[in-house]
């Protein structure tokens, strides 16, 4: 199989936003004529056909660009930059790492980072009263809570205490429930990431079967919602399996594309996949033999039409789309 990497050039999605959101405009989207030839999903792939590798890594480099230079052309106008809140209690080593990250990745593209280590044990309603400090300091954009919290700490309420215009996270209930509207609001980032993949892409899902591995709250049910929403990338027909879907690798094969949210090492292999099908592989897993996805890559790959690679597909966009999410907090309340 001839495996290519495609770089694409910059675009830019950003959506405008209703109530409590106003100031953005959607910015349209330029045509884009992938390079090279390749299967359209449900085709069959032959040696003659590329398939394509979709690189996140290089994506979410492209993003932290363009939102670089639109905020340096704001700020040359005058404007101050846009600033993220990032609060993390206690001291999960995993949490730090993805924290670091996010702040590296702010500095990156132009924004202000306002980092908030609290410690283990810190109360409910001190971590409150500073989600309402930063609700009410016009120099705050966007307020990210790193999860998990410890144990005594209610997640669910410090989510809602979170003002939805500032939710950049997109887990506030409001979000959820405009994301079902399908109104403008802050959208899950990795959910959002997936999405602008396809865009950068060209892999249109309208009229396809897009079957979806995985219900959680922050991917499976906002990307099966994502793929119903009219627009070239979306208007598929989506089917949301779980673990008490009957013949999951019947449903996996009648898919055009299929994005794989469970967190289960190499679970779907070739024999699951039909020829020219589109995988999308959100799972990370740790193994002995490093990290994987849900996808078995080896043998899955010689049957997709494209692939996201783990690591470097999609996991680098969920950065990537918090900070676009922190920009159109930004001009919304500009």
């Amino acid at each position: 199989m001839n495996v290519q990497r495609i770089m694409l050039g910059a675009q830019d999605a950003a959506g405008p936003m209703g109530q409590g959101y106003r100031g953005l405009e959607l910015a349209a989207l330029p045509e884009y004529t992938p390079p090279l030839p390749r299967a359209g999903p449900g085709a069959n792939v032959s040696h003659e056909v590329a398939m394509i590798l979709i690189d996140g890594k290089q994506t979410a480099r492209d993003i932290r660009a363009e939102l670089k230079a639109q905020v340096e052309a704001a700020v040359s106008a005058g404007r101050r930059a846009p600033g993220l809140a990032v609060i993390l209690v206690g001291e999960d080593p995993a949490s730090q790492v993805y924290v670091r990250n996010k702040e590296r990745a702010c500095a990156e593209a132009g924004i202000l980072s306002f980092p908030y280590r609290l410690p283990a044990d810190t109360t409910q309603e001190a971590l409150l009263a500073l989600i309402a400090e930063l609700n009410g300091r016009d120099d705050v954009d966007g307020i990210l809570l790193q999860l998990p919290l410890p144990k005594h700490l209610s997640a669910s309420a410090c989510l809602l205490a979170i003002d939805p215009a500032k939710d950049v996270d997109g887990f506030h209930p409001e979000n959820v429930g405009r994301l079902s509207l399908n109104l403008p609001g802050m959208v899950s980032c990795t959910p959002a990431g997936v999405i602008e993949l396809l865009r950068r892409y060209n892999l249109p899902t309208r009229g396809k079967k897009a079957v979806v591995l995985g219900r959680s709250d922050i991917v499976g049910k906002p990307l099966a919602l994502l793929l119903a929403r009219p627009g070239e990338f979306g208007d598929a027909t989506v089917t949301l399996c779980h673990s008490r879907t009957p013949d999951l690798a019947a449903e996996c094969r009648s898919a055009d594309f299929l994005f794989l949210a469970i967190g289960r090492p190499r679970m779907i292999t070739g024999d699951m996949v039909r020829e020219g099908a589109v995988i999308i592989d959100v799972g990370i897993n740790r193994t002995d033999d490093g990290l994987c996805g849900d996808a078995d890559f080896e043998s899955v790959s010689k049957k997709a039409a494209a692939i996201t690679p783990v690591p470097g597909g999609v996991g680098p966009m969920t950065i990537a789309m918090l900070l676009k999410n922190t920009v159109q907090a930004w001009e919304g309340r500009a």
